[in-house]
């Protein structure tokens, strides 16, 4: 029962965060129209979530071991929460970048937990990789929740009004529950608790983590991954609103077929990479992706504006390209898993760190790239874009492989 209440409580968990991470895109488009803000602008929030991700994680990912992962995930929540009630209460500009910044750095205490959390509750590779897809899966699952969600309180005959923000009492709610369930359940982590006497020594064995080819190798790709991930998630819904010509509750909605995607990804890799090694499985889907964006994005450039446009008689593409979500899939959570399984469970913490930090540095990079080249070249062009890290990514999954076959030295 206990067992079931920690992995309850960690879905949970991460299925509240991807419904606030994943809403910088749906905020930035409100905040456009509520808040009178220029794009350049509302890629700041990208930044105030992903730095503050990026530097708490960095920080304080090697120490999470002595607080405890459970207490961590319930400080995280609590502080979310209060931030939530804060944005229904005093909707504006500034209180998104507040908001965002919070979700930042709990984000960082919540995953690190998550991650590290995975390895004491599995026994062997196998059930590592089968729970890290799970819970990713679930992951998206809110992303895709999370769409509609905002979705539902957006006013289809007043876009620029503040009622989007009611969603947040919500959130809030459900963060609330989170705590409860930690609470009243148990996680075993003397296997996480560091062998160090002084704090100082887990921070220096993360740092020392950096300087192994197998690390540089996987924070490389994962950066490249996460470039590509939170570049279309984060402009989907202002693409769809201003180069398909979309309502904005409906471009907004329709990135949940990009979520879904994802989810769909997820939650049925385990199942493939039973029959299927790794590195075949993610070459082809990045050789997939590629072929996607070339034959899916010039269908974009024909689309005219109308004003009765329904989900019956959307373009084509509005459906097809966010079908590169179930492509991409199974790369991140896979190139985690062989990571982590590759390292001692008292090292996942500080390897988790690592692995937020770059993954936070690659959306903001891969999210203000994409703002800034969407603001003055357009949205075909930004997009496009996304076939460099692509090609980046088969490359470093060579050099991945290889270090993956040495031997990992403590």
């Amino acid at each position: 029962m206990n067992r079931w209440l920690i992995l309850v409580s960690l879905g949970l968990s991460y299925m509240i965060y991807a419904v606030l991470l994943n809403s910088v895109g749906t905020v930035i488009l409100q905040s456009i129209l509520s808040f009178s803000i220029d794009k350049q602008s509302g890629s700041i929030l990208e930044a105030c979530k992903d730095l503050s991700i990026a530097i708490v994680s960095f920080v304080t990912a090697s120490y999470l071991p002595r607080l405890g992962y459970r207490r961590a995930m319930m400080l995280g929540h609590a502080l979310v929460g209060g931030a939530c009630v804060l944005m229904a209460l005093q909707p504006s500009f500034n209180m998104a970048k507040l908001l965002f910044a919070v979700i930042g750095i709990t984000f960082a205490l919540v995953k690190v937990s998550v991650y590290s959390s995975i390895g004491l509750l599995t026994s062997d590779r196998q059930r590592h990789a089968s729970l890290m897809n799970i819970l990713e899966g679930l992951f998206m699952v809110g992303v895709l929740a999370g769409y509609w969600l905002f979705g539902a309180f957006i006013e289809p005959h007043h876009p620029a009004g503040l009622g989007w923000v009611r969603v947040y009492w919500v959130l809030a709610a459900l963060c609330a529950l989170v705590v409860v369930l930690l609470a009243v359940s148990r996680l075993d982590e003397s296997a996480a608790k560091p062998h160090h006497a002084m704090p100082g020594g887990a921070f220096i064995d993360m740092l020392r983590l950096l300087i192994k080819p197998l690390t540089y190798t996987f924070i490389a790709s994962i950066f490249m991954y996460v470039l590509i991930e939170q570049s279309l998630g984060t402009w989907l819904p202002t693409f769809n609103n201003e180069i398909l010509h979309l309502p904005t509750a409906m471009s907004i909605q329709l990135v949940s077929i990009y979520a879904g995607s994802l989810a769909l990804g997820r939650l049925g890799a385990g199942l493939v990479l039973r029959r299927v090694g790794w590195y075949p499985l993610l070459n082809a889907c990045l050789v997939a992706m590629a072929a996607l964006v070339i034959l899916a994005l010039p269908l974009a450039a024909h689309v005219h504006p109308r004003a009765d446009v329904t989900w019956f008689d959307a373009p084509p593409v509005a459906y097809l390209f966010p079908l590169i979500g179930l492509l991409m899939a199974p790369i991140y959570p896979v190139l985690n898993s062989v990571m982590l399984s590759a390292l001692p469970k008292d090292r996942h913490a500080g390897m988790t760190g690592l692995i937020v930090v770059f993954s936070a540095l690659g959306g903001t990079f891969g999210s203000f790239l994409t703002g800034m080249i969407f603001a003055h070249a357009g949205g075909h062009d930004a997009f496009y874009l996304t076939l460099v890290p692509m090609a980046l990514i088969l490359v470093l999954l060579v050099a991945f492989r290889r270090e993956t076959r040495r031997p990992v030295a403590a």
